[in-house]
């Protein structure tokens, strides 16, 4: 990381002298202003941190890419009853595909980001995505779908260090971000009021009231409308059901919410598609891997097959709970992502009645 002869330009992390660094503003709403990663907070934060390290600084505004790729793509897939995950849109279109096209035209070599992961080389001669030296904070999940070319013109330099480290290294140099909290929102919707934001983008779509039914299609109730619920929720659902009760299921055509026991979220087949390899171009036999359905998720293992040329079947060796369509699914092979893809639905799911 000490290669004068080495041009980067930084997404959202810091570097040494003789560098650029780049604030990659995705900011699209007033409501963003003091808060969230892409917000003019994080904009004056990049600022600074250029200013103590002496660097040349660069702001690139990718609002018409954040709205297309990241906050359009979160509405149509909340109305369509999915639970979609706009931080790893964000990452490849945004963070990534725009950001690194500007920064090489700037005269760049690589980007270079702040995520607890590492880039590596593997012996087949491609780049995949690696875990970091810190599991709570490791961020490989959300990275999956980086591209080949997008991964050669990467450092992730943070991934050998803890988040204690970092802030320590910070501190050190001075930097007015040591100390600053992480962001645990999405960033367009600091209020985390999911469906209001998405009734203000999609106004005159947004799914009207339906029944909440249970797996054989009994009416048990009324629901606000399918936008407002995610499966696996609990909470918010006002049923007097004299039981825990959870979503297993979403139906956009019929409009209903499917509620069940908590045995009824449990699988051991994950269906997906929008595949992206990472570690290998393709597989055409069985593979064993290391599976997350979503991001705390703590993983488990399966056997990945290939059952059409852009979906793949997930077995898992022990039963996966509430594996949301329009999550994301991430394969493991060790410590380097080997791909993932988008969850269509979990295959053989209980479908016992609740009453």
């Amino acid at each position: 990381m000490r290669d004068t002869n080495r041009r980067i330009c930084e997404a959202e992390g810091m570097r040494d002298t003789n560098r650029r660094i780049c604030e990659a503003d995705g900011g699209v709403s007033d409501r963003m202003e003091e808060s969230g990663c892409c917000g003019l907070k994080a904009v004056e934060d990049a600022r600074r941190v250029a200013e103590v390290l002496e660097i040349p600084y660069y702001v690139m505004n990718f609002k018409q890419e954040f709205k297309c790729h990241v906050m359009d793509y979160f509405v149509e897939e909340y109305l369509q009853g999915r639970t979609p995950n706009p931080c790893i849109a964000c990452n490849r279109y945004v963070k990534w595909e725009a950001l690194l096209r500007r920064s090489l035209a700037l005269g760049a070599d690589y980007i270079a980001t702040g995520h607890y992961a590492k880039v590596v080389k593997l012996p087949n001669g491609r780049f995949a995505v690696s875990r970091s030296v810190t599991a709570v904070k490791d961020q490989t999940y959300a990275l999956y779908n980086l591209t080949q070319e997008q991964l050669a013109h990467t450092l992730m330099p943070v991934g050998d260090y803890t988040k204690e480290q970092i802030r320590a290294f910070a501190g050190e140099l001075g930097l007015p971000v040591a100390d600053k909290p992480d962001s645990q929102e999405i960033c367009f919707v600091p209020d985390d009021d999911y469906a209001g934001f998405i009734d203000r983008e999609a106004a005159g779509r947004v799914p009207k009231p339906g029944n909440f039914v249970d797996s054989q299609g009994k009416v048990l109730g009324r629901h606000k409308g399918i936008t407002h619920y995610t499966i696996g929720q609990r909470r918010g659902l006002e049923l007097p059901m004299g039981e825990r009760v959870y979503v297993t299921d979403i139906r956009p055509d019929t409009d209903e919410v499917v509620i069940g026991r908590n045995e009824e979220l449990f699988t051991t087949e994950v269906l997906c598609d929008r595949i992206n390899f990472m570690a290998v171009e393709d597989i055409t036999e069985p593979v064993r891997a290391f599976a997350k359905i979503r991001y705390n998720h703590r993983g488990e293992y399966c056997t990945v097959k290939k059952i059409a040329p852009d979906c793949l079947l997930a077995v898992f060796e022990n039963p996966v709970r509430a594996a949301a369509p329009g999550q994301s699914i991430c394969f493991y092979d060790g410590d380097a992502v080997l791909g993932g893809g988008i969850i269509v639905r979990p295959v053989g799911i209980q479908t016992a009645s609740i009453l």
